[in-house]
Formats: C-alpha cells, sequence, structure tokens
C-alpha cells in the first residue's frame, strides 16, 4: 500500500525534524514529501539536509507562498505521477499528532476518505476556549447542513485520500485555500461519489512557531460555502 505523507511547509524551522523523524519512527512504510513555498527561515533547505538520514524524504520546493491547497495540489499530483495509492494530509506543527496516523491509515483500507475527526465521540480539542469550539463547531455544522456533506469535521486537515479518489474528485481544479480547501475537498467527494469515514483524533494547537490562520481565511471559507450552497442543484 504505497503511501506519500504530504506535509506542506512556511517557516516550519523549529517543527521539520521532529516532525519528520517522529513520522519515520511511527509509520516506517511511508514516503514523506515536503512541500516548501520557498521559506525565509530555511525549512527547505532543513528537509533536504535531513533527507538521506531519515530515509524515505523528498522535498518539492516551491518558488513562493502559495497558500495551503496550492500545496496540497501539487503534492497530490506529485504523487499520481509516481504511482502512489494513498496520500495522508497533515500539519508539521503537531496540531495532528504523528502517533494517530496508523489509526487512519488502517481505516483507509475500505474507504475512498478518512477524515481524522475532532467533532466524532472519542475526538477531542484539549486546549482549546469555549469560544473557539463554538467557532469551529458552527462553522462545521453550516457547511455540512447547507451543502449535504453528512460529515462532522469538514474543516479538519489530518487525512488520508486514496489517488484514485482524488483522480474522481478533479483535486487539481479545487481553488479554495486553508479551511476552504478542505470544505471544498469534503464536498467533491461526496459528489463523486467517495465513500468517507471520520475518525476521532485529539487535536492540539502548535507549540512552536506562529500560527497561519487569519480571519480572512474563516470568512473566505463562510463565504464560499454558501456560494457552493446557492449553486447546487435543487433536489426535491
Amino acid at each position: 500500500m504505497p503511501v506519500l505523507v504530504v506535509l506542506p511547509t512556511y517557516n516550519e524551522i523549529l517543527n521539520i525534524e521532529s516532525m519528520l523523524r517522529t513520522l519515520r519512527d511511527t509509520v516506517p512504510q511511508c514516503e514523506i514529501l515536503v512541500v516548501d513555498d520557498a521559506s525565509p527561515d530555511g525549512t527547505g533547505q532543513r528537509a533536504e539536509a535531513l533527507a538521506s538520514e531519515v530515509g524515505q524524504v523528498h522535498v518539492l520546493h516551491r518558488l513562493k507562498k502559495d497558500g495551503l491547497g496550492g500545496a496540497y495540489r501539487a503534492g497530490f499530483a506529485w504523487a499520481i505521477e509516481r504511482g502512489y495509492e494513498y496520500c495522508v494530509e497533515m500539519d508539521c506543527d503537531f496540531s495532528h499528532r504523528p502517533e494517530d496516523l496508523p489509526l487512519l491509515l488502517e481505516a483507509s483500507k475500505n474507504v475512498d476518505v478518512v477524515i481524522g475527526s475532532r467533532y466524532v465521540r472519542g475526538g477531542s480539542i484539549p486546549k482549546w476556549t469555549l469560544r473557539r469550539r463554538l467557532l469551529s463547531r458552527g462553522g462545521n455544522q453550516y457547511a455540512s447542513l447547507m451543502l449535504g456533506l453528512g460529515v462532522a469535521d469538514s474543516t479538519a486537515g489530518f487525512r488520508v485520500y486514496a489517488t484514485s479518489a482524488l483522480k474522481r474528485m478533479e483535486y487539481s481544479t479545487v481553488s479554495a485555500d486553508g479551511y476552504g480547501f478542505q470544505i471544498e475537498m469534503t464536498y467533491r467527494a461526496r459528489r463523486a461519489g467517495c465513500s468517507i469515514v471520520e475518525v476521532p483524533i485529539a487535536f492540539s494547537d502548535r507549540v512552536l512557531g506562529e500560527s497561519k490562520m487569519s480571519g480572512a481565511i474563516v470568512i473566505e471559507a463562510l463565504w464560499l460555502v454558501t456560494k457552493w450552497a446557492v449553486q447546487r442543484p435543487f433536489r426535491r
């Protein structure tokens, strides 16, 4: 089951070595593709230096910072061209715990898309404030209701995709970024008839480095959900 972990990075010099070594210890059967957006702090160069030592690590250098969605599209294309059967999405900041990845991979054997979910039974967000939980949960419920997703955590960024499903979803034309990218991918998976399973995970905020999330990304996602909902074919 050839699996590629796609790891987008921008200024993750404080996390990249620990993440690569932890992934190698936790999922030794997986290969890793670091997709670096020309990080000024040298993340891409550090990943290159670690590649041979850690093993089965590849680095894709992009010319500029071009968003999470663009990084994943580039990573998926790289994987499909080389014949991988599964792609993993996860963050480099340890908000997605590598020790949860074997559970997602096990679930992927029978489905097209596996989502590491904070909002199914057993999932948790230990350090979030109540206000942040309510905003996130409310946004997910809005997206699920408006788009008929039937998914509790459509903004989750810890996932496993079968590359055959990515092709059916026409991932290369997904235009959204940030939260919107994850929602659009979920929506496309549903429209393409892909099977989706949510696996509970514990989500933690980053400890090292700075968050790339902004209010503008959240607003973009809500606007896109509303637009897609208006464009949905009416079904009686």
